[in-house]
């Protein structure tokens, strides 16, 4: 009897250990259970699928070669270790939802459509690159994964205006992207300091506009050709991930006037030639013809117009002719008017063109239709604009100031990037987004599309500086955005966080620890370490940074 007591204690004990593993994936799967089984990858394993999956297979075999060194095959099913990659028939549920298989002969990775196939594809590239290969071996622990996403929409943000950074960076990011779940990168490409994509029927855009940045408005000419614009779109695409472009209008134009100045709408003195002119027919057809060339380039069917802050620059429009005959001729009543006949006849070419119209959250004031139509939320100090927005029916992408700005310091001690009164963004912030004070907001649940994070760079020069910023806040914003609220648990994404540091160090990335902040401290360069370069201090608190 007392040995049997004793086996039923063991039992217990052992099951309960079990129930404690964790998977180690971030973010999050809805359901894992691990297995006692494990499987074996090696030179001998096959990928097989069919001519649906055979991209996802490529990319697969690819990735596990530049990582691990090992050298897939492609074959058929009747290899005794295979990795099997099956679209099912279509069901019922979101299109990223997967089931994953780590058996001791086989993986299987199976869902309803692509995007789910690579979410799964994605799981089990983060297993193997957390294990050690031996003597080209990689044993992969049993697992049964069932996963789907909180929400649809789980982005970054990178401003290339205020500093460029070049396509192998965007390239790198968009690996990390694929890596953590992160389908949309929302690509802020025009404002004030540099015009960064080419437009072939306006090339003084880039070759004038280009020149300059945020700390530097005599620097060389940075930009994206239309090629390269191209190249990182199918790079994004392999990993199914949306490129959205943002063109900001009718404020932040500063380097598009710079470039043709017959379509400016003047400025203010701290902020001249901020904005294109609402009032010339002209400043339209020209705008609609960059939309033309923008759209060709990015299939996402989605185009980003800012939208943002006018009223810094907006002063001069009180005294512009045409401006002014507009007013008269409409019945305006005030500027704001103006902004809003302008949005809305943006939104519409841009809708004709059969795209969505992306905007920030001072669009929920105009007079846009609901339709096609998506606000980005970024006023976290307005919260009322954010109900109003669901309120009047509008889909909604969460991306306020605090937590979602990743240009914020995420310690006390830093001084590089916005710390305003004292607020930062710590990575356990990011990952307790979004509170009950926004979820359960009426229509939350079927209008609020997603997430993400904005990283504006004002104080950001060098590579480093950018990873510093979004390692690993990055981890954070994938958990958050995918798991559901009741399978968060910040203790436990901690755990499984300090064992990516060793991927970051890998791929070279200058990252934060927030366990050890004295060991990864700030990269400055030598005239920010002097104070000869401002950081984003000094914004005021109306500023958005784009």
């Amino acid at each position: 009897m007392k040995h049997l007591f004793l086996f039923f204690a063991l039992l217990t004990a052992s099951q309960f250990t079990k129930a404690q593993v964790q998977i180690p994936l971030i973010p999050k799967p809805v359901e894992a259970v691990q297995l006692g089984s494990t499987f074996i990858l090696d030179q001998h394993t096959q990928i097989f699928g069919d001519e649906n999956t055979a991209a996802i297979a490529h990319y697969l075999q690819a990735e596990i070669l530049k990582y691990s060194a090992v050298s897939l095959r492609t074959g058929n099913q009747g290899s005794a270790n295979y990795i099997h990659l099956k679209l099912t028939p279509k069901v019922k549920q979101p299109a990223e939802a997967y089931q994953l298989s780590v058996l001791e002969n086989k993986i299987e990775i199976k869902a309803s459509y692509p995007q789910g196939l690579f979410a799964g594809v994605s799981s089990l590239l983060q297993l193997i690159r957390q294990q050690n290969v031996v003597k080209g071996r990689i044993s992969l622990s049993g697992w049964q994964i069932k996963d789907h996403p909180r929400y649809a929409w789980r982005g970054i943000m990178l401003d290339e205006s205020r500093h460029f950074f070049g396509k192998e960076k965007v390239k790198q990011l968009l690996d990390w992207m694929a890596f953590y779940k992160l389908n949309k990168f929302h690509w802020h490409l025009t404002d004030q300091p540099g015009w960064r994509i080419e437009i072939k029927a306006y090339p003084k855009l880039t070759l004038v506009g280009g020149i300059g940045n945020h700390t530097d408005s005599l620097a060389k000419a940075q930009y994206y050709t239309q090629e390269e614009i191209k190249e990182i779109v199918r790079y994004a695409a392999e990993r199914y991930i949306d490129v959205i472009p943002e063109i900001d209008m009718p404020g932040h134009a500063t380097a598009a006037n710079r470039a043709y100045p017959a379509f400016s709408g003047g400025g203010s003195p701290k902020y001249p030639e901020f904005t294109f002119n609402p009032g010339k027919e002209e400043t339209y057809a020209y705008l609609s013809s960059i939309l033309q060339e923008v759209d060709v380039l990015f299939p996402s069917q989605m185009i980003h117009i800012g939208a943002d802050e006018v009223h810094f620059g907006n002063a001069h429009w009180n005294k512009d002719e045409a401006v002014q005959q507009l007013i008269k001729k409409q019945n305006f009543k005030d500027l704001p008017e103006v902004e809003a006949y302008f949005v809305k006849r943006m939104a519409d070419s841009i809708k004709n063109m059969n795209n969505e119209v992306l905007a920030w959250d001072e669009i929920v004031s105009g007079k846009l239709s609901t339709d096609k139509t998506t606000v980005f939320w970024w006023r976290h100090d307005k919260p009322e604009v954010l109900k109003q927005a669901l309120q009047k029916g509008f889909k909604v992408v969460l991306c306020p100031r605090l937590p979602l700005y990743f240009d914020f310091v995420q310690d006390s001690s830093q001084v590089l990037g916005r710390k305003w009164s004292g607020s930062f963004v710590p990575v356990q912030n990011v990952y307790n987004f979004p509170g009950a004070a926004v979820t359960d907001l009426p229509n939350a649940g079927n209008l609020i599309r997603g997430m993400q994070a904005n990283l504006w760079t004002e104080a950001f020069v060098e590579n480093q500086q950018l990873d510093y910023m979004l390692f690993p806040r990055m981890a954070a914003l994938a958990e958050a955005a995918w798991t559901n609220q009741a399978g968060k648990n910040y203790e436990g994404f901690s755990d499984r966080l300090k064992k990516h540091f060793r991927l970051y160090s890998l791929d070279g990335l200058y990252f934060f620890n927030p366990f050890r902040p004295k060991t990864s401290p700030e990269w400055l360069t030598p005239l920010q370490r002097k104070g000869l370069v401002p950081n984003n201090e000094a914004q005021t608190k109306q500023e958005k940074g784009g």
